[in-house]
């Protein structure tokens, strides 16, 4: 026990060195209490979700108001963007929707003010695991004002139930191959997706990308060789479709609407294209369930957004106030008529809302399962490391043990 705090406390020492020289501010020198009006900043493909949030708060709050910055859509530029700006010690985006895997960062850097003391929110009514995406170090850093988890579709057609377990899907694809379609699609395409499938296969096997400190990889145990090693043979063998490792979210998509597959795994935006896209064939002939793992539910890595506030901001009081008014019950049933899955774990039982929306129950099974990706300050790196050695053991290019100690390596070196 005292070699693993040592160590710990080294690679803690380590990552404050690495960070030094654009850290930023500590809470202690923040007036937590001032107030006044605050400026938002959000990727433009989704900012227009807030537009009723921010209207409805500026209503109430007229000295105290919110505007929207639009950042680049894409999830890269507008990290460089926000990152850009607090490197510079810049107050001008009060409030910041980070995704998910950037909270860690964010807070090791201190661009973000922990909330605790004046900043205290009420986490109680939230699905855990979107607490834990917004903890670093077991302080709270952000609000999660959304979520999401990946879903099991499947054709009712084919298969009038979901598989239990991973082997009882693999022992499916029989019918699959009958019907002249793929068992499974999902992303293997060597980015962000693939880092997606593989974390949530280790998580699902037992295992874990990262340690508790955010630093250690911890890719080479039993639990994450036997969940590499499971989708490698499953690809090896033809039951997750070859094409799959040329696949993002929207080939995915495309596929499963098209009828070209008996099972994919994607977000919960593909329930409502499948149902309503003109393009879709599979018409209500398909359900979803949670992913599965081998020995029941499969954890899906956690996706959405955290609500940070900039350790710059003038005006923090009124931004932890705004990103608690996000979290209401009004405001959360209202992202979930618009697919954007809530964090308030109550929303998910609401009759009405199921009604409307039937795989809000199966959603909320999945997020009760599902684990943040790698919560650490080196993430990119990190994630481009399982990126690469995933792809290379899952399409056949190195041995899955040589793959895996390849990306322990890689880990290593991202965190130094």
């Amino acid at each position: 026990m005292m070699r693993s705090t040592k160590r710990i406390a080294v690679l803690a020492l380590v990552a404050a060195v690495a960070l030094t020289g654009c850290a930023g501010r500590s809470a202690s020198d923040v007036d937590t209490t001032a107030r006044g009006p605050i400026t938002m900043a959000m990727g433009s493909n989704d900012a227009g979700k807030l537009a009723p949030v921010i209207e409805a708060w500026n209503a109430a709050h007229p000295d105290e108001t919110v505007t929207m910055f639009e950042l680049p859509k894409d999830a890269d530029p507008a990290r460089d963007t926000l990152v850009q700006s607090l490197q510079a010690r810049s107050g001008d985006y009060d409030v910041m929707a980070l995704d998910v895997v950037w909270t860690g960062e964010f807070a090791a850097h201190r661009w973000i003010l922990p909330l605790e003391g004046d900043l205290a929110i009420d986490t109680s009514g939230l699905l855990p695991a979107t607490v834990d995406s917004a903890t670093y170090r077991e302080t709270l850093y952000a609000a999660p004002m959304n979520t999401n988890a990946q879903l099991l579709f499947y054709r009712t057609d084919l298969v009038p139930t979901a598989p239990a377990t991973w082997q009882d899907l693999l022992a499916s694809c029989p019918t699959a191959r009958a019907a002249d379609v793929d068992c499974l699609d999902l992303q293997l395409k060597s980015y962000e997706g693939i880092t997606v499938q593989a974390t949530q296969a280790i998580n699902s096997w037992g295992g874990s990308a990262v340690g508790p400190d955010g630093l250690t990889p911890t890719v080479t145990t039993p639990q994450a060789t036997a969940a590499i090693q499971a989708v490698t043979d499953a690809y090896a063998d033809g039951d997750i479709a070859g094409r799959s490792s040329g696949f993002t979210e929207e080939e995915t998509n495309l596929a499963f609407l098209a009828g070209e597959t008996m099972y994919a795994y994607n977000w919960p935006y593909m329930f409502d294209t499948a149902k309503t896209e003109p393009t879709s064939t599979v018409g209500d002939d398909f359900a979803v369930a949670p992913i599965v793992g081998p020995d029941g539910v499969g954890a899906s890595t956690l996706g959405g957004y955290n609500n940070a506030i900039n350790a710059y901001s003038e005006y923090p009081a009124t931004a932890r106030d705004f990103v608690a008014f996000v979290q209401n019950e009004d405001n959360q049933r209202a992202f979930a008529d618009q697919s954007f899955p809530p964090v308030l774990a109550s929303v998910y039982d609401d009759p009405e809302l199921v009604a409307q929306y039937p795989y809000l129950p199966v959603l909320k099974d999945a997020l009760e399962h599902a684990q943040p990706r790698p919560v650490t300050p080196f993430y990119s790196g990190v994630s481009k490391a399982i990126q690469d050695n995933a792809y290379a053991a899952i399409t056949g290019a190195r041995p899955v043990d040589q793959a895996l100690a390849d990306m322990q390596a890689a880990m290593t070196a991202a965190a130094s």
